[in-house]
């Protein structure tokens, strides 16, 4: 790894990075590479002192039949790790996209006529599993690699509100990504690799992919924190939740960790104009990272996205146009100036102190887990929030059993939501 690239610790300087949405053909460009406009694209991204970027190939031009894997296409993933190294970026590649801005990129070994689960069909799990290792095999020796991440919020496949959902039960979702990680750790022993499930994970009761999965499997624990969850729906674009939300995001997670050290990335955060007005964004951007920093155990923010998509593209939800730090023609707008900003704060941060006081979660033992009072509205969440206003810089406590409890349980909505010192 590169000397930007540490150890699987949170210890030292918080990352700041981006995730890369090419400005030319979005992630079609896969289709034909074009490693000069990457590289203009990459180097835009440097300039506002980012040290790392998130990289999307797609599943289907990666792995287009069960037992083919395609020599150019691994070539073309290392060819744009190298681009990014270039301009002075270390590279996270992800494997298996899945899911991307509301499009699916599943191939079509998996569709119609070939209709499989992919999560626990053996000859699948094994096709993707090699794929995952020959990807972190091609790019293993790259001295700016960061690691792999499985793949783009994968576990919405299995999500029982999905159109076609892929059913799967905790156990098996758990065997999935293991199995995963596993090969992506033989491919590339030295890498960070990690699983980035989206908050249904966190905050869905019936989800197979668990909140203890996050935080025990991989070499970090990823959040994904996006306000059109309800948030900014229920509280408003300006509201104390949603400027708090990422930093409430990150400090639930912190609390199903198995060790006090793991760390923590906030993998993807961005500004969706279908909550904030455009003059909101810049404030948005802003405490968004100020308060994510004031988590202990933070590796690093990712933000979602480098440039928006362009407009010349058919079926996009109107917000995707909008969620780029670069316009579509590649200049800087508001956004990338207040992240910008944020990053050159953010490298004066010093070492957060300890949480104050600890929201009780009763999540219950049985391994699906009590998670709802967790999201916006819910019990914990909101006792969260009000300790925030007042000043608490609060945590989260996860109780599994009753008897944990070290406070009068006071329930409201299911789950405990009792005040507890640090």
């Amino acid at each position: 790894m590169s000397a930007l690239t540490p150890a699987p610790t949170a210890a030292g300087p918080v990352r700041f990075g981006v995730n890369y949405t090419p400005r030319q053909g979005w992630f079609h460009s896969w289709l034909d590479l074009d490693l000069d406009a990457v590289g203009e694209d990459l180097a835009a991204i440097a300039s506002l002192g980012a040290d790392h970027v998130r990289l999307f190939p797609l599943w289907p031009l990666l792995q287009p039949n069960r037992t083919l894997i395609r020599p150019r296409a691994l070539e073309d993933v290392r060819a744009v790790v190298d681009v990014a190294a270039s301009v002075g970026l270390d590279a996270v590649v992800d494997v298996v996209q899945g899911h991307l801005s509301s499009f699916d990129f599943v191939p079509s070994w998996l569709l119609t006529w070939h209709r499989r689960n992919m999560f626990t069909d053996p000859e699948v799990v094994r096709a993707t599993a090699t794929l995952v290792r020959e990807v972190a095999r091609t790019v293993a020796e790259a001295p700016n690699l960061i690691g792999l991440t499985l793949g783009n919020e994968v576990n919405q496949f299995s999500a029982s509100n999905h159109p076609d959902p892929d059913a799967v039960t905790v156990a098996e979702a758990e065997a999935w990504t293991s199995t995963l990680l596993d090969a992506a750790r033989e491919g590339a022993p030295s890498g960070m690799h990690t699983v980035a499930n989206y908050d249904a994970a966190w905050l869905m009761d019936d989800h197979a992919f668990t909140p203890d999965q996050s935080a025990q499997l991989g070499d970090a624990t990823v959040v994904h924190s996006w306000i059109f969850d309800g948030t900014g729906q229920r509280y408003g674009a300006r509201s104390h939740e949603v400027a708090h939300r990422a930093e409430y995001y990150l400090e639930l997670a912190r609390a199903f960790s198995p060790a006090p050290d793991r760390p923590l990335w906030l993998q993807e955060v961005g500004a969706p104009r279908s909550i904030l007005e455009e003059e909101d964004v810049p404030w948005f951007v802003r405490s968004t990272i100020a308060n994510a920093l004031d988590c202990p155990e933070l590796w690093g923010v990712t933000w979602w996205c480098s440039h928006d998509v362009s407009r010349q593209l058919a079926d996009f939800p109107p917000l995707e146009h909008t969620l780029g730090l670069f316009d579509e023609h590649g200049r800087l707008k508001p956004a990338g100036e207040s992240f910008r900003d944020a990053i050159a704060a953010g490298k004066e941060r010093t070492a957060p102190n300890p949480r104050g006081s600890a929201i009780e979660f009763a999540v219950g033992p049985d391994p699906l887990l009590d998670r709802s009072a967790a999201a916006p509205g819910g019990s914990v969440f909101e006792a969260w929030m009000d300790a925030s206003r007042s000043g608490e810089r609060p945590t989260v406590r996860v109780v599994r059993e009753a008897g944990e409890s070290r406070a009068g349980d006071q329930r409201t909505g299911g789950a405990a939501a009792t005040r507890l010192p640090a």
